[in-house]
């Protein structure tokens, strides 16, 4: 995936201007910044939700994990996970309950999930897509110590794996990844944004 020249408006106003990035397979990127520079909103234009003001942005094959855990909390955790592989033509779903400790929930109802259980299961549908490049807006919220770890490991097997990965995250997942600083391409804004 090549970004280059890439800018982003959010609700109206320049949010960042210029940005170029490469991730290669097996390559992770991660995306760091104050909050609210626009890495959620350069995240959501990479995965095609949002348009870029300008720029070329070259790589499909993407899965995205937002925020929003994005689980049916009437299905079990083994229909939801069925249900995205099937939309991505993809059948088995054991090896990423396996991969994210969700075998033993397999038959419990989404909605009957803890915070960090609901989020593992919204991070095992990467697993289940078949896509190469992954786009991650803060995967480990409402996971504990043990559940980072162990989503860092399934980053690492996907990168071992000619994967590749771009991520927003304020913490150290332990792998080896590029940083890129949003800080210098900020826009400048049309108006002084003091008055918000």
């Amino acid at each position: 995936m090549r970004l280059t020249d890439g800018s982003l408006s959010r609700g109206g106003l320049p949010v960042l201007a210029g940005i170029n990035f490469t991730l290669n397979a097996g390559e992770a990127l991660i995306l760091r910044g104050p909050n609210g520079i626009g890495k959620t909103t350069l995240l959501r234009a990479v995965a095609g939700l949002q348009h870029f003001d300008s720029g070329e942005l070259t790589g499909d094959d993407i899965a995205y994990a937002s925020h929003a855990d994005g689980v049916k909390a009437m299905l079990s955790v083994r229909e939801n996970l069925t249900f995205w592989a099937s939309c991505f033509g993809q059948h088995n779903v054991e090896a990423a309950m396996d991969a994210l400790n969700l075998t033993d929930l397999a038959d419990r109802l989404a909605g009957n999930l803890s915070a960090g259980q609901k989020r593992r299961l919204g991070l095992a549908r990467l697993l289940v897509t078949g896509r190469n490049i992954w786009v991650l807006d803060e995967p480990t919220i409402s996971l504990d110590a043990g559940s980072v770890t162990l989503f860092a490991n399934v980053i690492r097997d996907h990168l071992d794996n000619g994967g590749s990965a771009l991520i927003a995250t304020h913490i150290d997942l332990g792998f080896a990844a590029n940083v890129l600083d949003l800080t210098p391409f900020r826009a400048k804004a049309a108006f002084d944004e003091d008055w918000l």
